[in-house]
């Protein structure tokens, strides 16, 4: 379950992407316009210590770029070279937000929902000390099994399109430009969401 709070973020989460992304050599959208929310979806963090929301995001009529984001409350060991940038929040104070394929709390998460079966988290937003379950933005989908799955350390990320995460026991594949044309090996996580009703490929894995 995502716990997710009634909040203002400084800058905010399009702010911070619309100064990354253009600094990526597998950024292909438009440099200079508003980079908008398609859709996103998240992970559950077992320890309940890190966010993890992957956001979908378009400069214009450009193709759809997927982007998963960590957040967390202090830097993460070794991060620097994917960290996004800092963000004040509202409720929980300073966030550290990260290139998600460098930390190894996604990759853990993005294994386990290609591999294990462990599905996307529910969103639920707390209102009037109750709690709401917020209308998913789009469904992802992953063709494991059940249980879970050890990845161990991070081995070897390369910043590319697709993303290579190798991890002491997995090999994942998360696809950067959502333009249909970047097939991978393994096993596949898809999504749907508005304006895409049939599943597409956002990432792959498979055992080392």
């Amino acid at each position: 379950m995502a716990l997710l709070h009634r909040a203002t973020l400084h800058p905010t989460k399009l702010e911070l992407l619309s100064a990354w992304l253009p600094t990526r050599r597998w950024y292909g959208g438009q440099v200079g316009v508003e980079i908008e929310r398609v859709a996103a979806y998240r992970f559950d963090d077992p320890d309940g210590a890190v966010g993890i929301e992957t956001m979908l995001v378009r400069a214009g009529d450009g193709p759809v770029h997927q982007v998963p984001l960590t957040y967390r409350d202090a830097p993460l060991d070794g991060g620097d070279p994917w960290l996004i940038g800092t963000a004040e929040h509202s409720v929980l104070g300073r966030r550290w937000v990260y290139d998600a394929c460098g930390d190894p709390v996604y990759a853990a998460a993005l294994a386990g929902a290609i591999l294990a079966g462990v599905g996307q988290a529910d969103e639920f937003i707390e209102i009037d000390g109750r709690l709401e379950r917020r209308e998913r933005s789009m469904t992802v989908t992953g063709a494991g099994g059940s249980g879970e799955i050890a990845v161990g350390a991070l081995r070897r990320v390369v910043d590319e399109d697709p993303a290579l995460v190798v991890t002491e026991s997995v090999q994942l594949h998360v696809v950067r430009c959502l333009d249909g044309g970047r097939e991978g090996a393994g096993v596949a996580l898809t999504g749907t969401w508005p304006g895409q009703p049939s599943p597409l490929p956002l990432a792959y894995g498979e055992p080392r």
